[in-house]
Protein backbone atom coordinates (compact mmCIF):
# COMPACT_ATOMS: atom_id res chain seq x y z
CA UNK A 1 0.00 0.00 0.00
CA UNK A 2 1.45 3.22 -1.06
CA UNK A 3 1.51 6.70 1.66
CA UNK A 4 0.56 9.88 0.43
CA UNK A 5 3.86 11.34 1.36
CA UNK A 6 2.16 14.91 1.72
CA UNK A 7 -0.37 13.81 4.69
CA UNK A 8 3.27 12.31 6.67
CA UNK A 9 5.19 15.28 6.00
CA UNK A 10 2.93 18.60 5.52
CA UNK A 11 5.57 21.08 5.45
CA UNK A 12 7.06 19.50 1.98
CA UNK A 13 4.63 20.91 0.17
CA UNK A 14 5.74 24.16 0.66
CA UNK A 15 4.74 25.67 -2.73
CA UNK A 16 0.99 26.22 -1.52
CA UNK A 17 2.20 27.23 1.82
CA UNK A 18 4.65 29.78 1.26
CA UNK A 19 3.44 31.24 -2.11
CA UNK A 20 2.91 34.47 0.28
CA UNK A 21 5.76 34.50 2.60
CA UNK A 22 8.17 35.52 -0.03
CA UNK A 23 9.68 38.62 -0.53
CA UNK A 24 8.91 40.34 -4.14
CA UNK A 25 12.51 42.02 -3.65
CA UNK A 26 14.95 39.69 -2.04
CA UNK A 27 13.37 36.16 -3.38
CA UNK A 28 13.96 35.32 0.18
CA UNK A 29 11.69 32.21 1.34
CA UNK A 30 10.80 29.51 4.41
CA UNK A 31 13.77 27.45 5.34
CA UNK A 32 13.07 24.08 6.01
CA UNK A 33 15.29 22.87 9.24
CA UNK A 34 15.27 20.49 12.25
CA UNK A 35 13.77 21.63 15.76
CA UNK A 36 16.07 19.44 18.09
CA UNK A 37 14.74 18.52 21.33
CA UNK A 38 16.78 17.93 24.59
CA UNK A 39 16.89 13.86 23.79
CA UNK A 40 18.34 14.96 20.21
CA UNK A 41 15.03 13.78 18.87
CA UNK A 42 14.69 15.83 15.33
CA UNK A 43 11.60 16.99 13.91
CA UNK A 44 11.14 19.24 10.82
CA UNK A 45 10.18 22.80 11.04
CA UNK A 46 9.44 25.79 9.16
CA UNK A 47 11.85 29.32 9.64
CA UNK A 48 9.76 31.59 7.93
CA UNK A 49 11.03 35.11 6.84
CA UNK A 50 10.81 38.07 8.88
CA UNK A 51 8.15 39.78 6.39
CA UNK A 52 7.06 43.88 7.23
CA UNK A 53 4.34 45.43 5.63
CA UNK A 54 6.41 48.86 4.83
CA UNK A 55 5.08 52.30 3.38
CA UNK A 56 7.90 54.02 1.79
CA UNK A 57 7.36 56.72 -0.40
CA UNK A 58 8.14 56.41 -4.12
CA UNK A 59 9.77 59.42 -5.64
CA UNK A 60 9.20 59.03 -9.27
CA UNK A 61 5.65 58.07 -8.38
CA UNK A 62 5.22 61.26 -6.08
CA UNK A 63 3.35 58.89 -3.49
CA UNK A 64 3.51 56.22 -1.01
CA UNK A 65 3.78 52.82 -2.16
CA UNK A 66 2.66 49.73 0.52
CA UNK A 67 4.62 46.87 0.25
CA UNK A 68 5.57 43.27 2.17
CA UNK A 69 9.24 43.11 2.32
CA UNK A 70 11.73 41.15 4.51
CA UNK A 71 13.81 43.19 6.59
CA UNK A 72 16.85 42.76 4.28
CA UNK A 73 14.36 44.39 1.47
CA UNK A 74 14.54 47.33 3.51
CA UNK A 75 17.18 47.64 4.79
CA UNK A 76 18.81 47.72 0.70
CA UNK A 77 16.17 50.06 -0.20
CA UNK A 78 17.36 52.62 2.46
CA UNK A 79 20.75 51.96 0.88
CA UNK A 80 20.32 52.04 -2.48
CA UNK A 81 16.22 53.60 -3.17
CA UNK A 82 13.43 52.25 -4.33
CA UNK A 83 13.28 52.60 -7.77
CA UNK A 84 17.31 51.17 -8.10
CA UNK A 85 15.64 48.18 -6.36
CA UNK A 86 12.55 47.56 -8.14
CA UNK A 87 14.54 48.25 -11.04
CA UNK A 88 17.01 45.03 -10.35
CA UNK A 89 14.21 42.87 -8.69
CA UNK A 90 12.42 42.99 -12.39
CA UNK A 91 9.40 45.03 -10.10
CA UNK A 92 6.71 47.46 -12.48
CA UNK A 93 5.64 49.76 -9.06
CA UNK A 94 3.21 51.63 -11.70
CA UNK A 95 0.57 48.68 -11.34
CA UNK A 96 0.16 48.80 -7.69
Amino acid sequence: MQSDCNSLFPHQNQSAQETGRVCPFTGKKSNRANKVSHSNHKTKKLQFVNLQYKRIWWEAGKRYVKLRLSTKAIKTIEKNGLDAVAKKAGIDLRKE
